[in-house]
């Protein structure tokens, strides 16, 4: 019986790692994530003073206490300002995507990669939860500048920051940091597999007389 190649091996063993780390993750993310909170701490009240009262973070929550103030409709129109609560661990499922792709490889110096995998994804989760959490803000303010008191670009450069942070950087950046941390398994088996599966169909052949 053939034996499957090592990039299938690879994918499939990547797959396994995937479900049970994420598993594992979903019970120790509020401390695996505290860093993603004071990270995203600092971001809200240093990057966004107009609008940051206070930041409360406890392990997998953090709750931010806002100087923007709405109408209340049950209040009889009165004006309440808003509190955003999100969770640090939001957007931090890379890092159990990161470990997977490291233990599907069998990387040489494992703790050390996962260790300079997992500080160098703490920016870009930050980012993701500093700005979900500036956009409940503007979706809670029904979007309107004058409540905010920021001007139309501004608002438009947090949706599209927003939309970059939860769609895009969560699964781009654990890849990509794995594609650097393991560049010699990478060209080893990922680019030769690539090229052996292709290289069957581009030497197949040829039209018949």
């Amino acid at each position: 019986m053939r034996r499957p190649s090592p990039l299938v091996t690879f994918v499939l063993s990547a797959f396994g790692w995937i479900i049970v780390l994420t598993a594992l993750w979903s019970q120790v993310s509020p401390w695996t994530s505290y860093p993603v909170g004071v990270l995203s701490h600092i971001a809200l009240e240093q990057g966004a003073p107009i609008w940051v009262r206070k930041v409360q973070l406890t392990p997998g929550n953090m709750e931010v206490e806002t100087s923007v103030a709405v109408p209340i409709a049950q209040a009889g129109g009165r004006l309440g300002e808003i509190t955003i609560d999100a969770s640090p661990g939001r957007y931090a499922y890379g890092l159990p995507i990161l470990l997977a792709l490291l233990l599907a490889a069998r990387s040489k110096g494992l703790w050390k990669k996962a260790l300079a995998g997992y500080a160098l994804l703490l920016p870009a989760q930050a980012f993701s939860v500093t700005f979900y959490v500036l956009m409940q803000v503007v979706l809670a303010a029904q979007t309107n500048i004058r409540w905010l008191r920021v001007s139309q670009w501004q608002m438009e450069a947090i949706v599209y920051c927003y939309q970059v942070g939860a769609l895009v950087l969560p699964t781009l950046v654990p890849i990509m940091l794995w594609l650097w941390l393991d560049r010699r398994f990478v060209e080893d088996v990922l680019v030769r597999g690539w090229r052996d599966a292709m290289a069957p169909a581009a030497s197949g052949p040829g039209p018949s007389n």
